[in-house]
């Protein structure tokens, strides 16, 4: 998948594991990608072929956590939680670890492939995975792909969402693949600036903004990192692209007022 496409097709369009693999090659670009499509592949047999079965959404729940951590040992990475490695896909792939963002993406990847329903969910506090459209079961890749109780998941919903709120109205809580993509990709951004990299900060926030454009805050924290590097023009340029995405009238006038505040700054003298 060519990357500069994701953000031009339609969101039902992005097949999230092959979207995640090209943006992940962008920082290996020396590394033949080959063997890991034929990795997903390969993944992709056995998923189907173990859950030929599995009809009831916990069966196929079970059918991933089985062959994605039983069999191949993908799990979460509790101990280096912050390192970069675990937002990258292909050092996900190659290490078996990573956050949950990473993990939830090749668990319904994996899931679609099979034909099933799958849905990353962005739940208060941590991202899991929901299989099955009626009696959707919920599960958690980091942890293996276990089961997350019903009773859990219930709270959770009316936590969110008043005393009405159940377990049957995860809709409110499934990530767009758009999304999805870029809540990965924000992940790397943020451990590059928590590791004084803003040069690595600002390339993922470009592509935050390419692959999203409508993520408001990739914008935001683009023109703030360019107007660090003393370039005005861009930083303009980059809230004018937030402003012609911007939900509402409010949002839009908030950001052009800054677009000519900084039309008044020149930028410094190297």
């Amino acid at each position: 998948m060519d990357v500069a496409s994701i953000g031009l097709i339609e969101d039902e369009d992005i097949l999230l594991d092959l979207a995640s693999l090209a943006i992940s090659h962008l920082d290996h670009e020396n590394i033949d990608i080959g063997p890991y499509l034929r990795a997903l592949e390969e993944i992709e047999n056995r998923v189907c072929h173990e859950g030929q079965s599995a009809f009831l959404p916990e069966e196929r729940a079970a059918v991933l956590s089985r062959v994605l951590h039983s069999e191949l040992g993908f799990v979460g990475d509790a101990d280096g939680y912050d390192s970069p490695a675990n937002a990258d896909f292909i050092a996900v792939l190659d290490r078996k670890r990573g956050l949950p963002i990473a993990l939830s993406i090749l668990y319904v990847a994996m899931a679609r492939r099979a034909g099933w329903g799958a849905y990353v969910l962005n739940l208060p506090g941590h991202v899991l995975v929901q299989v099955g459209e009626r009696s959707p079961v919920v599960i958690d890749p980091f942890a293996g792909g276990g089961l997350v109780p019903e009773r859990k998941i219930a709270a959770i919903c009316r936590a969110y969402l008043g005393e009405e709120g159940d377990a049957f109205r995860l809709n409110v809580f499934r990530m767009s693949n758009r999304d999805v993509l870029a809540r990965l990709l924000n992940n790397q951004a943020v451990r590059a600036e928590n590791g004084s990299d803003p040069h690595r900060a600002l390339i993922v926030y470009q592509r935050i903004t390419q692959i999203a454009p409508a993520v408001l805050d990739a914008w935001q924290r683009l023109a703030r990192l360019q107007l660090a590097f003393n370039d005005v023009a861009s930083a303009r340029a980059s809230l004018f692209a937030m402003s012609e995405v911007a939900p509402d009238k409010k949002t839009r006038d908030r950001i052009m007022d800054a677009f000519e505040a900084l039309g008044s700054i020149r930028p410094a003298s190297p």
